[in-house]
């Protein structure tokens, strides 16, 4: 990795594209997100201490842990930057000087086109597979463990919680309609391994993913999205969500027609990194809550 984990947390942007996307999703689940940027702050924020001396020794241990390749913190790091930028270079800098704006979407439709059905679930689900593996290296157990991270959804808060409703509401409900998980699952069944190795985020991070050969790692990401889809109907009906309720709240920065989702799922998908953004700030708070135990 070319930069510390100072840099990558305090690098961390307190209101761009992204931070806007993430405060509208507040409804989802109201004051559980906090955009925490900086790395001392966090320290303070996490820890709850004061104490100069103490905060020193668990950043510079936490910075240690982060630093040990044997450990599985920048592995994680890596899987979260690298499913978000991929794909993403179209339109980003034409959508980077609209920082802060209240943009009307369709100026932007030259630039940005939807993803095919295919594509798009490949993506969903594939960010899925990423937080499974992110959550195994940050915890340090096997990469094929579905049944460790299911199990600790139910204990996702903060960062991490924030990252599956946009997950939910971003890359399903927008692109898909209510009914996401149900067509996620069927294309996935139509997808075939060569469809699979075509999509640049799979080429990316496949040496990732369990199994060998894109067939087998295609099974294992069609039981990954399958295991989390209880999780994710209980979030959609228990908060009552539709892509209207998610569009009508993403308003307040963004404007979209009601025909033009398709659209805004693509314009979303180039001009925000939440997975990148809330893995940082995931990733800096395990680190922080570790060194302090290891003090």
């Amino acid at each position: 990795m070319s930069k510390s984990i100072i840099e990558l947390v305090d690098g961390l942007s307190t209101n761009n594209m992204t931070v806007s996307m993430l405060r509208s999703l507040d409804f989802v689940i109201p004051g559980q997100w906090n955009n925490l940027v900086g790395f001392e702050n966090t320290i303070r924020t996490v820890t709850g201490e004061t104490d100069e001396n103490i905060i020193q020794q668990v950043g510079e241990r936490a910075i240690y842990l982060y630093n040990d390749r044997s450990q599985g913190y920048q592995r994680a790091m890596w899987l979260y930057q690298t499913v978000d930028r991929t794909d993403k270079a179209l339109g980003a800098a034409a959508l980077a000087n609209k920082v802060g704006e209240k943009i009307p979407l369709l100026g932007f439709l030259n630039k940005v086109t939807p993803k095919a059905d295919k594509a798009q679930t490949i993506d969903l689900t594939l960010k899925l597979v990423v937080e499974l593996l992110a959550f195994c290296q940050i915890n340090g157990i096997p990469g094929d463990s579905i049944g460790d991270f299911v199990a600790s959804l139910s204990d996702y808060s903060g960062e991490s919680l924030m990252r599956m409703v946009a997950l939910v509401c971003v890359d399903g409900l927008i692109p898909f309609g209510p009914d996401f998980i149900q067509k996620a699952l069927a294309t996935l069944d139509r997808t075939s391994p060569q469809e699979l190795e075509q999509n640049s985020t799979f080429q990316n991070i496949s040496s990732d993913i369990p199994g060998n050969n894109s067939a087998t790692k295609l099974n294992f990401i069609g039981e990954s999205f399958n295991s989390v889809t209880g999780w994710m109907s209980d979030l959609v009906v228990s908060r009552g969500l539709t892509p209207q309720k998610v569009v009508s709240h993403l308003q307040g920065f963004i404007e979209v027609a009601d025909d033009k989702l398709d659209y805004l799922a693509a314009f979303l998908d180039v001009s925000t990194n939440y997975y990148e953004h809330t893995g940082t700030q995931t990733l800096a708070r395990r680190l922080i809550e570790r060194a302090v135990a290891e003090i």
